[in-house]
Parts: structure tokens; C-alpha cells; sequence
């Protein structure tokens, strides 16, 4: 247990503060006027972003496999050419999920939802594609430090980047004005109110200085262990190694696919409660950001559960990488009863932090109350994915998650939702059902897995 805490907490942190950023952003744009129609843009236009961006990074969680298990084996030359076949790999990925941003817009046409909603989160979800390079550089990055161990870098990253996007949303969502006097003259420095358009162009700043920030964390942190990340030239480490490109996306593929799968149900419950009205959706907006909030508790300890056991594995310990595995799922299980309790206990309070619309805190409290009932399987699932992946299991997520949303969930949501009327709340009724049932599968399989 205590191994996996040296790598989890700082990861917790990490993930806290990746959340932090869109958990802002919804707090700033829920003090908007008229703060459902703000709300609900962000909404639009967060989920799709996510929907996208970690389906499609997803892929890179190929590199947890790869790059912990070299380095459980002592082979940097392997490990560094995994970080520079993964940065190209981020490259492409990118230069795809700009596109598909881009034109997804077109979809919301045929949305049957408020226009002025539509209006805010187009020109949010352009903004925020902004950052999609930075994002995935980041991002790739970030494994080859967590595999690493120098898991402080990453937490470090995440908390001055919120800082930054603080600044920004304080900025750009609201603008400011100064006027200095020099003699006759007068002299306007400032920014106009960008609404909600302001959140996701700090956002993507925000991402900017990550990626920034680790490329000069990881050149110190090379130099400092003599890890010979640049021994062959940058030139020549960024030459495609077709097999190992293979590699990375037989195990990336179904990792992106499983968190795409997980992710798409949200952005179609979403979609779904956006034609019930702006109040309802603004509400799932919140109460949304709440459990993404408390969900990244159990995914930083999932990242550790990974390089836990990919360590173990290239070592050769099998016994140690089921220990790291169990110990990560323990970890995942109690800070999700935590944040159940939280659910139970301040649904209202949470809900007031976000607006002062008091028929949007009305709409997003019983929500809370049914995520407050799928937490503890939410924490399960995540922990025993990240456990499968540093042992090179990524599809038993993927097939998990596809049964479990889509065939039972989502169709279960939806007949709640329109035939029994239960509106954004018989959604989410159909959410707890597939998170429960998906928890109690993936720890079975982890338990039944041969390391």
C-alpha cells in the first residue's frame, strides 16, 4: 500500500487539478446573468470537446503499458523510444481531433435545443480546440514521468496551470478595464466580456503551459539521472518505428475506445437532456462537474495502478503487480464511499457553489443524490482498468463498457427518462445501473487475471 501511495497521491493531486480547469470554468460562466444559458453552452460544448479529446488520446495509454514495463525492466532505450514514437503518435492524433472539432458543430443544427445555447458553445468549442496539440504533448509526456516515478512534476504542473487559468477566465469571461491618465491623454488597457466563449480560450492557454511546462521539467529530469533521452538527436528519436507505432495502438486503441465509450454516453445523456430545456441541462451541468470532480481521486489512483503493476511486470514479480493491483482497487473503493457521503450529505450546498438560480439548483440536486448510489462501482471499475492496462489488458474494459452503457444503461435511461417521465433524472438512474454492474464485472476479471 504504501508504494502505490508514493505514486497515487501525487497522481490524485494531478487529476484533481486536470479537473479543476473545467470545474472553474463552469463556476466562473455559472455567475454569468441569465446563468442556465451559459451553463448550458459550456456544457455543450465541454462535453463534446472531452468526448473527442480523451477518446481519441485515449490512444496513449498505450505508453503506461509500455513505458512502465521497460522501466520495471531497467531498459531506458525502450522507454525513451516509446516517449518518442508517442509523441508522434500525439501529433496525428491532433491534427484528427482538430478536425473533428471543427466540423462537429454542424451536428448541433439538428439539435433540438434552445438556439441561444448553440449560439455560446460553437465559438467555445472552437476555443477550446485551440489547445489540442499542447493538450496530447502534455499528455504524452506526462506517462513517460509517471513511469518514471517523478510523479511531483505532474502535480506541480496541474496546480500552477489552474492558476493560470483562473487568471484567464477572471480575464476574458468578465473583462476588465483600466484607464491610465498621462497628461491630456488617456490610455485603455483591457479585454471586453468573452462570456462564456472567455472559459474555453483560457482553457486551452492553460494547456499551453503545461505542455511547455513539462518539456522543461523533462530535459532537467533527464539530465539529473542520465535517462539518455536525447542521445541519438531529436532528429533521429523522431523517425517512425513502424512496430512500435503498431504496438502502441494494439494497446491504445481499446484503451481510447473504452474511456470514448464511457465518455460518449455522457455527452449522449447530454444530449438528450438539452431538449428537456436549459434548466434541466443546466443542472446536469453541474452535477456533472461534481462527480467528474470526485472521479479523479479514483483515476489518479487507476495511472498509479498502472505503473505499479507494468513495473512489477518487466521486473518479473507477478506476485507484487497483483498486490500493486488490489492495493489500487482498495485505494479507488474508499475515496469513492467519501465522495458518496459528500453526495448524501451537501447535494445543495454543492449545488449552490456553482449559481445562485435557485430552479438550477433545484434541478441538479436529485441528480446528485442518484450518482451518490454508483460511486463506490464507479471507483471499482476504474482501478481494475488501470490494473488490466499495466498488465496489457485493455480490451476487458472496452467489452465491459460496451455491454454494460449500451445495452443496458442508456436503453434503461432512456425509458426512464421519456415513458416514465422521470426527465434527467431517469437518465441517470440508466448511468447508475451500467456503473454498478461494470464495477462488479472488472473486478471479477481483474481477480480471475493470469500475470
Amino acid at each position: 500500500m504504501r508504494p502505490m501511495l508514493r505514486i497515487a497521491l501525487p497522481l490524485m493531486l494531478a487529476e484533481v487539478g486536470w479537473m479543476s480547469m473545467g470545474l472553474i470554468d463552469t463556476l466562473m460562466v455559472g455567475h454569468l446573468p441569465n446563468a442556465a444559458i451559459p451553463l448550458s453552452a459550456a456544457a455543450l460544448a465541454q462535453v463534446l470537446y472531452n468526448t473527442f479529446a480523451f477518446g481519441i488520446g485515449g490512444i496513449l495509454l498505450g505508453l503506461d503499458t509500455t513505458i512502465s514495463q521497460a522501466h520495471g525492466a531497467g531498459d531506458y532505450r525502450a522507454a525513451n523510444r516509446w516517449l518518442f514514437q508517442g509523441i508522434l503518435l500525439a501529433a496525428v492524433l491532433s491534427a484528427l481531433l482538430i478536425v473533428l472539432s471543427l466540423a462537429s458543430p454542424i451536428g448541433f443544427a439538428h439539435l433540438p435545443t434552445d438556439p441561444r445555447v448553440i449560439a455560446g458553445a460553437v465559438p467555445t468549442l472552437r476555443a477550446l480546440s485551440w489547445g489540442t496539440f499542447p493538450l496530447l504533448f502534455y499528455f504524452t509526456l506526462r506517462r513517460h514521468l509517471q513511469a518514471f516515478n517523478h510523479v511531483g512534476i505532474i502535480a506541480a504542473t496541474l496546480v500552477s496551470a489552474n492558476l493560470i487559468n483562473l487568471f484567464f477566465d477572471w480575464l476574458l469571461i468578465f473583462g476588465h478595464d483600466w484607464r491610465f491618465h498621462l497628461g491630456a491623454s488617456t490610455t485603455r488597457i483591457g479585454w471586453d466580456a468573452l462570456g462564456v466563449v472567455g472559459s474555453g480560450i483560457a482553457t486551452s492557454l492553460a494547456r499551453t503551459y503545461q505542455a511547455i511546462f513539462l518539456v522543461v521539467a523533462i530535459v532537467i529530469v533527464n539530465r539529473r539521472n542520465g535517462y539518455g533521452l536525447f542521445v541519438r538527436g531529436l532528429r533521429a528519436s523522431l523517425v517512425p518505428h513502424w512496430e512500435s507505432l503498431r504496438r502502441l495502438l494494439a494497446l491504445g486503441v481499446p484503451s481510447g475506445a473504452t474511456i470514448l465509450v464511457e465518455i460518449l454516453i455522457f455527452a449522449v445523456v447530454t444530449s438528450m437532456i438539452a431538449t428537456l430545456g436549459p434548466v434541466p441541462l443546466a443542472g446536469h451541468e453541474i452535477a456533472l462537474n461534481v462527480i467528474s470532480f470526485n472521479f479523479m481521486f479514483p483515476l489518479g489512483i487507476s495511472a498509479a495502478a498502472s505503473v505499479r503493476v507494468g513495473q512489477a511486470i518487466g521486473r518479473g514479480a507477478p506476485v507484487e503487480a497483483r498486490a500493486a493491483g488490489w492495493a489500487a482497487i482498495a485505494l479507488g473503493a474508499c475515496a469513492m464511499t467519501v465522495s458518496s457521503a459528500l453526495l448524501l450529505s451537501l447535494p445543495h450546498a454543492l449545488s449552490a457553489a456553482f449559481t445562485r438560480d435557485q430552479a438550477v439548483i433545484a434541478a441538479a440536486v436529485p441528480l446528485m443524490m442518484v450518482a451518490a448510489f454508483f460511486q463506490f462501482c464507479d471507483g471499482l471499475q476504474v482501478t481494475a482498468i488501470g490494473a488490466l492496462r499495466g498488465a496489457g489488458d485493455t480490451r476487458s474494459g472496452l467489452v465491459t463498457h460496451l455491454c454494460s452503457y449500451w445495452l443496458l444503461g442508456l436503453p434503461l435511461g432512456l425509458y426512464l427518462c421519456f415513458p416514465m417521465k422521470l426527465g434527467a433524472r431517469g437518465l441517470w438512474l440508466g448511468l447508475s445501473a451500467s456503473l454498478t454492474i461494470s464495477g462488479i464485472v472488472l473486478l471479477l476479471l481483474w481477480r480471475r487475471k493470469r500475470l
